[in-house]
């Protein structure tokens, strides 16, 4: 934390320069409301181009202008084509100074710089080429949600399924080039390791599906409008035949039969990234990509040791609150297994349990938030296709507001489901974590469009675990099991520090990750195991929900000490959420800001 004294000088310099910019801004004032509205074309143009570039985002977005495009992005065409695009915005963005700069423009060239930058040194790599498809994070399971037509991909009218035909045509280029390119990645040593392609081979096998009816991809067919007439609903239905009989089945035999038998043989017996080609300047780069700060995999090491230290001396004060007589790692097992804790038969019983956390923590939250997003919000059960490997999460709503903001519970049996983590899982996947952070953002007008669609992983994962310490704040966490859930979640994430950086800079195995975890938190061992292959597949990603927590957590107290009887939680907050996903390095200094001004 910096001193007062250090606070106190960074106010000056602020004040100073806002009456140098005030100053100027009189002086011509035509000529900054001239270079205001070509900086704002600059922030437009960077939004729309960037839609044109990756037609996926726009759909997500709520665009439905690029709905049947699909771009090959593992070709040197396109990889080109970014670098490009990146270079000439930074130069553009370079071109704007400060003083001709409102305070939200400001910002926005500084993350549009950043942004510009991580992308930049991202594309200096191979790994987005050689590893194009993970049983976790890459694209084509994301096809197969949009396949499922309950995602948001549109299939309305006519011209609805005919845009997904015509993206699946360029969707099939992307999976022919993947084989391609991780052929070429074997023999220059890019190459998943064996534990991570035997998860992606069963992930692809149901799509070789030859019954149409039980192929994910045919979906669509089985929820035809009432407004299409019947001739249109007999040609669509005959054109989705074709494309997956023809197109789809046979192109995902091939990279079966790839990834399967060649790709396995090769597979790496390491964990790492390490073990490849660049991999210590690629996992700097992750970690510099994931948490937006400059550390370094030991100081990330030891701040996980020293964290989860800290939380295993919570976690034994409601071992012992509990009368649990044996050590740690026995509650841990007892917590896991305990039947009481696992109260479900169904699915919805679920569901509807999330729903109640929800009423319970209402009243506190017009407390603790003035602002509130008019997004809808739902919470639904993952799709059966991609259930057994994926973990909780949220998808958000469309910018428009049509489309909820949805969050995906995996319930692979509502028997063996236990809920003694339910409460925090909800306050960092749900309300008031993802939903109010990326709804609001999405929601307020101040922002340029290019930033109500960027995701900092530091600040968007470590707000939404911040969330999970409000719970006592919003009425939660009265039962020890749940508050115990929230330390094992926060535990999780501790974990996650010593576990990512010890697999990709520290020669660990993922047997040793798994064991760590093991001794360390309550997570089931499957749920570990899933856990450690998730880092594996994306080495850094783990790193951004500590880090951004511990700074958001830095800047309340300091904000609480410096403010006293002045610090109002909800206006926190909203300094905190207005600006939306910017990197913490950004926030911090806008926070400091913010303090100065109100003192």
């Amino acid at each position: 934390m910096k001193s007062l004294h250090i606070l106190l000088m960074f106010c000056a310099v602020t004040i100073f320069s806002a009456c140098k910019n005030e100053n100027k801004e009189k002086e011509n004032p035509k000529t900054n409301i001239a270079m205001n509205a070509d900086f704002n074309r600059t922030l437009e143009n960077y939004y729309e181009k960037g839609l044109e570039l990756n037609p996926i985002n726009a759909t997500f977005a709520g665009d439905a202008r690029y709905n049947n495009r699909f771009p090959n992005f593992l070709s040197d065409e396109y990889i080109a084509e970014q670098k490009s695009f990146y270079k000439n915005f930074r130069e553009e963005a370079l071109k704007y100074e400060d003083s001709t700069l409102s305070g939200t423009e400001k910002m926005s060239r500084e993350v549009l710089i950043w942004e510009c930058n991580i992308n930049l040194e991202a594309l200096e790599f191979k790994n987005h080429l050689y590893f194009p498809i993970d049983q976790m994070w890459s694209i084509n399971l994301l096809m197969g949600q949009l396949a499922s037509g309950k995602s948001a991909q549109p299939f309305k009218t006519f011209e609805d399924y005919r845009n997904w035909l015509e993206r699946l045509d360029g969707f099939v280029v992307w999976l022919k080039s993947a084989e391609k390119r991780m052929k070429e990645g074997m023999a220059e040593g890019y190459v998943l390791p064996k534990s991570l392609i035997v998860k992606i081979v069963p992930q692809l096998k149901p799509m070789t599906e030859t019954d149409l009816d039980r192929n994910l991809f045919f979906s669509p067919i089985k929820n035809l409008p009432d407004n299409l007439s019947e001739e249109d609903k007999q040609k669509i239905t005959q054109e989705y035949s074709e494309m997956v009989s023809e197109k789809i089945i046979p192109t995902y035999e091939s990279l079966y039969t790839f990834m399967s038998g060649d790709y396995m043989k090769a597979g790496r017996t390491t964990s790492g990234i390490e073990d490849t080609p660049q991999g210590d300047d690629y996992y700097k780069h992750q970690i510099k990509l994931y948490t937006t700060t400059e550390m370094t995999p030991d100081e990330i090491h030891k701040l996980g040791l020293s964290e989860v230290a800290r939380i295993s001396s919570e976690m034994e004060k409601v071992k012992n609150q509990i009368g649990f007589k044996g050590d740690l790692k026995e509650f841990f097992e007892f917590v896991r297994t305990n039947k009481e804790l696992m109260p479900y038969n169904e699915p919805q019983q679920i569901l509807d349990h999330f729903a109640q956390i929800h009423e319970t923590m209402k009243p506190q939250l017009k407390v603790l938030f003035d602002h509130m997003p008019k997004t809808p919000f739902e919470v639904r059960q993952t799709e059966k296709f991609r259930e057994k490997s994926a973990s909780a999460e949220y998808n958000p709503g469309s910018l428009d507001g049509t489309r909820p903001g949805i969050f995906y519970v995996p319930i692979p049996d509502a028997n063996e489901y236990n809920n003694y983590s339910d409460e925090s899982l909800f306050l960092h996947e749900a309300i008031p974590g993802h939903h109010y952070q990326i709804s609001l953002t999405q929601e307020n007008d101040e922002l340029p469009m290019f930033r109500k669609t960027l995701f900092y992983s530091g600040y968007g994962e470590g707000w939404a675990l911040y969330c999970e310490s409000l719970g006592k704040e919003l009425g939660l966490y009265t039962d020890p099991y749940q508050y115990f859930g929230m330390l094992g979640a926060e535990m999780h994430r501790a974990v996650r520090l010593v576990v990512d950086t010890g697999i990709h800079s520290k020669g660990w195995t993922r047997e040793d990750a798994i064991q760590y975890c093991l001794e360390n938190e309550s997570e089931p061992e499957a749920g570990i195991i899933s856990e450690i292959e998730r880092y594996m597949a994306n080495p850094g990603q783990a790193l951004s929900y500590k880090i951004g927590q511990l700074k958001i957590l830095e800047l309340r107290h300091k904000a609480e000490k410096v403010l006293g009887d002045k610090f109002k939680i909800a206006e926190f907050h909203n300094q905190i959420l207005e600006t939306g996903c910017i990197p913490l390095q950004l926030l911090e200094k806008k926070i400091d800001s913010w303090i100065a001004s109100q003192k």
